[in-house]
C-alpha cells in the first residue's frame, strides 16, 4: 500500500496516472443550441462535469481532499475517510477509496435518490442515514460529532470547510474554462452547495479578467428538491463560502430546475441532474438580459441517478 503513497507524492500538481483517478477532470464544454434564443451574439456553453468517472463535479474536490490528506500525513490506512454528503461527493470518495484501498464512512440524508445509495453500496462505503428534514446540515453535524468522539479513527474530509475543495477548481476547472473559451467567457454560472466549485473557479477567472460576471444559483426556498444545492440564508453556511465573490445571485425553484432537466434531455440530448437544471434556468435568464456574451455554466452531475424522481412522470 505504501507504493500508492510513493506514486502520489512523486507526481507534480495534477492527476495521478493510475486507475480510475486518471479520468478525473479535463471535461468538455457543450454548446447549448436549441434552448437559447437564436441570437448569435449570446452563447451558452455547459461545462460537462457529469463526464467525470464518478459522474459528477465532486470527483475533483474529493480527489484533491484525499490527495492533500495523504500528502500532509492526516490520512493513513489506519484511518477511515469520514464526511457528510448529499450523495455525489460521497460517491466520489467511495470510488477513489476503492481504487486506493481506503475505507469510507458517510452520513447522508435518508431522502437522497436510491440510485445514489446503490452506487455507494457498490463501492462498499459504510452509510449512516440522517433526518431528511435536516438535509445535509443534519448529516454535517453527525459527521462532526463522530469525528470528535474518535479523532484517531477517522480522517474528517470536511468538504464544506476544507480549502482543498475550492483549490481544485481554482487550479483545474477555471483554467480549463479559460482555455476552452480562449478567454472569451463573460459570465460564469454555478450552483451553491459546498460552494467549492463556484468559489475556486470564480477566484481564478476574476484574476484573469475582473470583468467576468460570476452568477451564483440557489434554490428559492428552504424547502426544495434540488439535491446538492443550499438555500444559504437558512442553512449551515460552509466555511469556504465568501459572498463577496458573487456578482449576481439568482434563485431557482424546484419546478424550474425540473423543467430544464426535461428540456435538456428532450431538446439537447443531455441527461443531467436537478442542479444542472437549475444552472440552465439561471443561464437562460442571464442570456435573456444581455445583448452579447459567452456564458459558461456548470452541469454538476448525470441524470441517471434521478430517473426514479416523480417529475419524470408529469
Amino acid at each position: 500500500m505504501t507504493q500508492v503513497f510513493t506514486k502520489i507524492t512523486s507526481l507534480p500538481e495534477g492527476y495521478v496516472s493510475q486507475g480510475i483517478i486518471s479520468g478525473i477532470g479535463r471535461t468538455p464544454v457543450i454548446p447549448i443550441t436549441n434552448l437559447v434564443n437564436q441570437n448569435s451574439d449570446v452563447r451558452i456553453l455547459a461545462k460537462a462535469e457529469f463526464m467525470n468517472p464518478g459522474g459528477s463535479v465532486k470527483d475533483r474536490a474529493a480527489w484533491n481532499i484525499i490527495k492533500e490528506g495523504i500528502l500532509n500525513g492526516h490520512l493513513t490506512y489506519e484511518k477511515t475517510i469520514l464526511d457528510a454528503t448529499s450523495g455525489n461527493t460521497g460517491i466520489a470518495y467511495a470510488m477513489i477509496a476503492a481504487s486506493l484501498g481506503f475505507q469510507v464512512k458517510l452520513f447522508i440524508p435518508k431522502n437522497v435518490s436510491p440510485e445514489r445509495i446503490r452506487r455507494l453500496k457498490a463501492y462498499n462505503a459504510k452509510i449512516e442515514f440522517t433526518d431528511p428534514l435536516e438535509g445535509t446540515d443534519g448529516a454535517i453535524l453527525k459527521a462532526k460529532e463522530l469525528y470528535l468522539q474518535s479523532p484517531e479513527e477517522y480522517f474528517h474530509a470536511d468538504q464544506y470547510n476544507n480549502p482543498a475543495n475550492w483549490l481544485t477548481h481554482y487550479n483545474t476547472t477555471a483554467n480549463e474554462i479559460l482555455n476552452q473559451t480562449a478567454g472569451e467567457i463573460t459570465h460564469f454560472v454555478a450552483g451553491l452547495g459546498t460552494s467549492g466549485t463556484f468559489m475556486g473557479t470564480t477566484k481564478r477567472l476574476k484574476e484573469e479578467n475582473p470583468a467576468i460576471e460570476s452568477v451564483s444559483v440557489q434554490p428559492d426556498s428552504p424547502f426544495h428538491g434540488i439535491e446538492g444545492l443550499k438555500h444559504m440564508e437558512t442553512a449551515v453556511v460552509p466555511g469556504i463560502f465568501d459572498s463577496n465573490l458573487i456578482d449576481v445571485d439568482l434563485r431557482v425553484s424546484t419546478t424550474e430546475a425540473q423543467k430544464q432537466v426535461k428540456n435538456l434531455a428532450a431538446k439537447e440530448g443531455i441527461l443531467v441532474g436537478l442542479s444542472s437544471g437549475a444552472a440552465m434556468a439561471a443561464s437562460l435568464k442571464v442570456a435573456s438580459e444581455i445583448d452579447n456574451g459567452l456564458i459558461v455554466c456548470i452541469f454538476p452531475d448525470r441524470g441517471e441517478r434521478y430517473l426514479s424522481e416523480k417529475f419524470w412522470c408529469v
